[in-house]
């Protein structure tokens, strides 16, 4: 089972890279990077979702030769949403499963905030307010200069997004929140209309990075969802299977 994971606002996907260990290793956990950062440092930043949606549908498509979920924290739950829609609309296999996490419904979104770029200093109070950036990496200016506009064309992608009715996925929709995040409860339910498999709605404690301070209850329900999804047990993590072959016979 391949798990494709998308990065947030301002975020890299290589990010997930530590989820390989974490997870079971019958799940092949991919980054799915996007054009400015990381790998793709030097590729133009994208400010429009479903321009870049359908970007990462046509670069993907071949590769979708058998099971996989997407999963997609923030904006990124927004652009795993459009992707599947690109991918089916490629005759890609619909996901097993759609990891929504950290964001409202794409039909309740209002990004009506975000449609005008924001000053430095409006995305540093953003990034204090939503409490995911260390007060370290805010006060360096060297590291600020290279994030901000990455930040800065995620926000503008956020306030560019418009939703479009289409039939519903056909595969199950998965959706995490915040206990502590301004994301509402009924915002997340909303994504309910979204397939027409099942739906499954986990609040976790803490605020909109749940994904980092819940970090391994996230995983485990990730792991255990997929796992009933494809009737197999969840298995070994891939930590707990490499200390199991290389643990000395001594210990």
């Amino acid at each position: 089972m391949r798990l494709l994971c998308l990065p947030y606002s301002g975020g890299s996907a290589m990010f997930y890279a530590r989820w390989r260990r974490l997870l079971p290793s019958w799940i092949d956990v991919r980054p799915v990077e996007w054009p400015g950062r990381g790998a793709r440092m030097d590729e133009p930043l994208a400010t429009d979702p479903c321009v870049l949606a359908a970007q990462l549908a046509g670069e993907l498509a071949a590769q979708l030769d058998g099971p996989y979920a997407l999963f997609g924290h923030s904006l990124g739950a927004v652009i795993a949403f459009e992707l599947a829609h690109g991918l089916l609309d490629r005759g890609v296999p619909a996901p097993a499963i759609l990891f929504a996490s950290g964001a409202e419904a794409p039909a309740v979104r209002d990004g009506n905030k975000w449609r005008q770029p924001l000053s430095d200093e409006a995305l540093m109070q953003e990034l204090r307010n939503l409490q995911g950036t260390p007060d370290e990496a805010l006060s360096n200016a060297k590291l600020m200069r290279s994030a901000l506009p990455v930040l800065r064309a995620d926000f503008l992608m956020c306030g560019a997004y418009v939703y479009r009715p289409r039939r519903p996925l056909p595969c199950s929709v998965h959706v995490f929140g915040g206990a502590d995040d301004e994301t509402s409860r009924e915002a997340l339910e909303a994504w309910r209309q979204e397939t027409s498999a099942s739906f499954t709605l986990d609040i976790l404690p803490g605020h909109h990075f749940f994904i980092h301070t819940e970090q391994a209850e996230l995983i485990d329900r990730i792991g255990a969802a997929l796992a009933r999804q494809s009737g197999r047990s969840i298995g070994l993590h891939r930590s707990e299977d490499h200390e199991r072959v290389l643990r000395p016979a001594t210990h």
